[in-house]
């Protein structure tokens, strides 16, 4: 394996080299252009009016390559992404490709989170859909593919409290037999959608069982009510947090952050894509680092914001002013928040101290 040492490896193929932690993936926005035109290929004997629109796709990364404004609640990709995942055959195909990439990409230890699906037209149900993301990560580590998977159940806050309970007792069950790969819990969906705080007894639920949460909060800058109730259950980690610090009441928000310890997932080119913050200078991430607050690079939805977790450390490491040595501690710390017991924590950190060698920090 190649040194980067400096002078000698780019700062792109540092971030490259550097082992990673994945903790904020949503599986159906992981797809990549090459699992995309796969999963297009399955839908080609269709009748034309039963085609998947691949208009919306080109339109779309034609959107994002150029930098252009889009709008967080109109995501058309992720309407697109479920037309074509409806069977299990297609989810095997997406989480196989999913976790294999970000293996390739450096990542050693991979959190993948999704709503259990039904679609009554394929037969495809919600335990089959667990199941195979479920036989799709066990086969990757059959076949040697270099990184530890753990799987999270995602409440979707567009759906009924029924719906909602139902994901919370399969998470429970999943978690009890599937060798320690379910371990936890995620709330999200679109933030301009309901009030989370009807979720909380069925959350609070999911921990007592020993389910870990990772849920959306201040997505959005009058969620700060909301955000403030999530926080206090208290969650196990935050996704996004963009607005935590910039709304209404935010003191106690930041106070109930940092009381409770709570590392952020931060998703840079996610946020800066769906305009929820500014500009990259204007990333959240400034904010906490400089507390020294937990913080953990992630993607969110490697395959609609074209990016890798690569990426995400070379853009803060450009973007901040960071060295090597920052990000490296920034990588080595994000061990300390994932949903894995103490053994594979150590795994990790065994694995950390000798890719630093080859890495000359």
């Amino acid at each position: 394996m190649a040194t980067a040492s400096e002078g000698h490896v780019s700062e792109e193929k540092f971030c490259k080299l550097l082992p990673k932690v994945e903790l904020h993936a949503h599986l159906n926005g992981s797809i990549s252009n090459e699992t995309m035109t796969k999963l297009l290929a399955r839908k080609a004997h269709l009748p034309q009016d039963q085609q998947p629109d691949t208009q919306a796709l080109q339109q779309w990364t034609d959107k994002v390559e150029k930098g252009k404004d889009v709008n967080l609640v109109s995501f058309q990709m992720f309407k697109l992404n479920h037309q074509i995942v409806d069977d299990t055959e297609a989810v095997a195909m997406v989480a196989k490709d999913v976790v294999r990439e970000f293996a390739e990409d450096g990542v050693r230890y991979l959190e993948l989170r999704s709503t259990p699906r039904d679609v009554p037209q394929t037969g495809m149900t919600k335990r089959s859909y667990i199941e195979t993301v479920l036989k799709a990560i066990q086969q990757c580590q059959e076949e040697g593919v270099d990184i530890i998977v753990r799987f999270i159940l995602a409440i979707d806050r567009r759906n009924s409290l029924e719906a909602a309970a139902e994901t919370i007792q399969l998470a429970e069950e999943y978690r009890a037999k599937s060798g320690g790969i379910v371990v936890g819990v995620d709330l999200s969906g679109d933030p301009m959608v309901g009030d989370a705080r009807q979720f909380i007894p069925l959350l609070q639920q999911a921990r007592n069982a020993g389910l870990r949460l990772a849920l959306h909060i201040a997505e959005r800058c009058h969620q700060g009510v909301e955000s403030l109730a999530l926080l206090n259950i208290p969650t196990d980690r935050i996704g996004h947090g963009t607005f935590l610090h910039r709304v209404e009441g935010s003191q106690e928000l930041v106070a109930a952050t940092e009381l409770h310890n709570i590392p952020l997932e931060l998703c840079q080119t996610a946020n800066h894509i769906s305009k929820s913050v500014p500009s990259y200078d204007q990333h959240h991430f400034k904010y906490w680092y400089d507390k020294g607050h937990p913080c953990v690079f992630c993607t969110d939805d490697k395959g609609v914001f074209h990016t890798t977790l690569s990426k995400e450390y070379h853009l803060a490491m450009m973007t901040f002013d960071l060295s090597r040595k920052q990000l490296w501690q920034l990588s080595e710390r994000s061990i300390d928040f994932i949903f894995a017991d103490d053994d594979v924590k150590q795994t990790l950190r065994k694995h950390w101290t000798n890719e630093r060698s080859k890495l000359q920090l």
